[in-house]
């Protein structure tokens, strides 16, 4: 396995698996066509078939000798209402996957109120959120007459050549570096040359500057979000809003819909930290982000087109807690999101996340704790279709997903656009927040507090 996949087995911990969960509303769905798409199309994704196994001194992909998609995939009858539906992906949620077939499972709910709902815990190591996305969008075509043309990937063997290209992009680099003795030809080329090893050592010197702010980047402060973790998670999801909302917003205070979206999350864990707002002013709280990386790594260790695998760094959003207004949080996140998208956090988080496998046990907790003691949530936005799409010829009426939150974290949110809507999603553990359904509220509470665009 490569290391970027193998670092979320790393980092398992009993109370907080590194899973990640889908949901869609498929309207129409019934079981027998679902189990024809598995065999079919599911399945052409050799990972799928296999399971990651320990073999010292790595893990590797393994195929399950005795794989069918039967085991992969529960049919619950029940006549869910909204309420009970919560209730039911909740209990999904906390199931451990087994460990001796691959990762992942599907259940079905084919009855409930409002549409089929189908359900997806996978386990971060065969793919982040980006390549679900990506395969999704291969095997969900935009018309329920068409069939997916292109799908599935062989699990082909690239260790080897990722970490001889990462060794020669490396090597590229630390090259540039290094002194060299010019021949008399050599000085008199134009000075090309030497602005490009300007610009290198500037490159050389603001990345150990920008790896020693990270390393000591001030911890999250004390809170209720901080508490030891029960183990045990309640997930919730809101009502569609529509997308415009979110555009007018940035349009009109110029920001993006990012923003706008993590100064709703501000103001909705505001009230839940357990401060006085004297110990507010100084808290420091960041909101852990995923950004995808791929257009930034070389050939060779950049995963090709609809290939699962991980490629994401992070970065540690501050969320202004303190801020007294809307519009005031909404602008102290657009200043430090900017700063955030020039640096090379991303890539740096991507790369030591990277080592997390490569490292005995004794050495695993001191990287975990160096992420994870910098953020007391996870925050996901991901972009879906702008169209309907439709899967075995059903209609997808609505898209959710939660994300893992790794180490001590206990708060995950995560936004959803798809066919013009936008929904929030929340899963937390018990000790953190007891009411995930209200958190929600209070993120959808803040939108009310910008103004319409006129």
């Amino acid at each position: 396995m490569l290391p970027s996949d193998s670092a979320w087995l790393a980092l398992e911990r009993p109370d907080n698996p590194m899973t990640i969960t889908i949901m869609l509303r498929v309207d129409g769905l019934t079981a027998g066509r679902f189990r024809e798409f598995l065999e079919v199309y599911w399945s052409a994704w050799e990972r799928f078939g296999c399971r990651p196994v320990w073999k010292a001194p790595a893990w590797y992909w393994q195929p399950d000798a005795t794989f069918n998609v039967a085991h992969h995939l529960d049919v619950a009858l029940d006549r869910f209402d909204q309420h009970q539906l919560q209730d039911w992906v909740s209990a999904r949620l906390n199931e451990p996957l087994p460990l001796y077939r691959p990762a992942w499972k599907f259940w079905l709910a084919p009855n409930a109120e409002g549409g089929a709902a189908l359900l997806l815990r996978l386990h971060h190591c065969y793919a982040d959120g980006l390549s679900l996305l990506s395969i999704f969008d291969q095997l969900c075509p935009a018309s329920p007459r068409q069939y997916p043309a292109v799908y599935g990937a062989p699990e082909q063997p690239r260790v080897g050549r990722w970490l001889e290209t990462a060794q020669q992009w490396l090597g590229s680099q630390l090259a540039r570096y290094g002194a060299t003795t010019q021949t008399d030809s050599e000085k008199r080329e134009t000075g090309l040359e030497q602005t490009l090893a300007a610009r290198t050592v500037q490159n050389g010197a603001r990345l150990v500057h920008e790896l020693s702010e990270f390393l000591a980047e001030e911890e999250d402060s004390p809170s209720d979000l901080k508490r030891p973790l029960a183990g045990q998670r309640n997930c919730r999801w809101s009502a569609p809003v529509p997308l415009e909302r979110f555009r007018a917003i940035a349009h009109q205070t110029r920001t993006t819909i990012n923003d706008v979206l993590l100064a709703c999350v501000a103001a909705a864990v505001r009230p839940r930290l357990g401060m006085t707002p004297e110990q507010l002013d100084d808290a420091v709280m960041h909101a852990a982000v995923p950004v995808d990386i791929r257009t930034r790594l070389p050939e060779g260790i950049k995963p090709e087109a609809g290939e699962p695998g991980n490629c994401f760094g992070t970065v540690f959003v501050p969320l202004p807690v303190d801020g007294e207004s809307a519009l005031e949080r909404l602008f102290r996140i657009k200043h430090e999101t900017r700063k955030l998208k020039k640096s090379w956090q991303p890539g740096l988080a991507w790369g030591l996340t990277a080592c997390a496998s490569l490292l005995p046990d004794i050495g695993r907790k001191p990287l975990a704790d160096l992420f994870f003691r910098k953020a007391s949530a996870v925050v996901s936005n991901v972009p879906g279709t702008p169209e309907t799409r439709y899967l075995a010829g059903c209609p997808i009426t609505e898209q959710m997903f939660w994300v893992p939150q790794a180490g001590n974290i206990g708060l995950g949110v995560s936004i959803v656009s798809y066919a013009g809507q936008v929904q929030f999603g929340v899963v937390a553990d018990e000790a953190v927040m007891a009411d995930p359904a209200a958190f929600l509220e209070d993120c959808l509470a803040e939108l009310g507090q910008f103004p319409d665009e006129s």
